[in-house]
């Protein structure tokens, strides 16, 4: 999966993402953008992308590994 950025910068309040850590285990953090970065839970990160008017999704695949990626989104 190739992801290809949008040429016209987009507006967002928040970036949330979902990232895993050296061991494997997913990390889910709320981005404000130049002001703070937030952990939060797997349940409200979930809350939030099936819930939130979402601008622009972001897939983040791990190198050497075609099946495993990790995700940011835009609200």
């Amino acid at each position: 999966m190739q992801y290809i950025p949008s040429p016209i910068p987009i507006q967002f309040r928040y970036m949330y993402s979902a990232t895993a850590n050296k061991s494997g285990r997913m990390q889910y953090h709320k981005v404000k953008p130049g002001e703070s970065k937030l952990r939060i839970s797997r349940s409200e990160f979930i809350s939030t992308y099936n819930s939130a008017q979402i601008v622009s999704l972001r897939p983040i695949q791990s190198p050497g590994n075609d099946s495993e990626f990790q995700l940011e989104f835009f609200i």
